[in-house]
């Protein structure tokens, strides 16, 4: 979307994705001031890539795509200066990132960019935004980084699969039975891998499955939904970690 010629994302899971992981990895950690600047980096390397991904299916519009590519860029390389010298073990996430970013360019330019492999790589991508918080904020690369990366993607996923019922593949029977059984077992993996309270943020994505899994709802409303899920979800991390 264009608002007086920037280039923004504006899908509503993106912004959720992008931070919500991030705040998990903070809060699991210990907050900081210059997780400031450690998140302005993540956001511009998201606003970077959103740019960057459309510019190679849009000919016509890539000059101006790969500009705000570059100065979302640089915005995120300067203030990664300070938290890359603080804790040089971030640029071992830069691997993943990379890897992940070659799967969504390999999707665009196949066409295929809502294929359910690209939504994982992409929501893994996100979730390791989480592992680098926590990593900064004194972490480790412990079950812990491993618990924060795996609750975000395993609550994104679920979303993932959700809007996928009410959209693309509203009317799909298997897709909507997909959706329901992965919420139900959402309910039982946090008692499997010992953190039993984080079955209470799975709560709500399953009720919100079960009773508008296959329904017409508009866009508006399906984002009221993801954003009220994705705050009660970081409000019951807190609690928790």
């Amino acid at each position: 979307m264009k608002i007086k010629n920037i280039v923004i994302p504006h899908e509503h899971g993106g912004w959720a994705m992008v931070s919500v992981p991030f705040l998990f990895g903070m809060i699991a950690g210990t907050p900081q001031w210059s997780h400031i600047l450690l998140f302005i980096a993540w956001l511009f390397l998201y606003l970077a890539s959103y740019p960057f991904l459309q510019a190679i299916k849009r000919s016509k519009q890539r000059d101006h795509l790969l500009k705000w590519s570059a100065i979302y860029g640089v915005i995120a390389m300067a203030s990664l200066v300070y938290p890359l010298i603080a804790k040089p073990q971030l640029l071992f996430f830069g691997i993943p990132f990379v890897v992940l970013l070659t799967v969504n360019i390999w999707h665009v330019k196949q066409k295929s960019e809502r294929a359910i492999v690209n939504d994982l790589c992409a929501i893994l991508l996100f979730s390791l935004g989480g592992a680098a918080a926590y990593l900064f904020g004194g972490g480790g690369w412990d079950s812990t980084m491993l618990a924060v990366v795996g609750f975000n993607f395993l609550y994104f996923m679920g979303t993932a699969f959700f809007v996928k019922t009410i959209f693309r593949e509203r009317g799909n029977m298997k897709w909507e039975a997909a959706a329901r059984i992965y919420h139900v077992l959402m309910l039982f993996v946090p008692w499997v891998c010992g953190y039993p309270w984080m079955t209470l943020p799975f709560v709500f994505p399953l009720i919100r499955t079960l009773l508008f899994a296959g329904k017409q709802v508009r866009p508006m409303k399906a984002g009221i939904l993801e954003i009220i899920g994705a705050v009660q979800f970081i409000v019951i991390s807190w609690i928790v970690f």
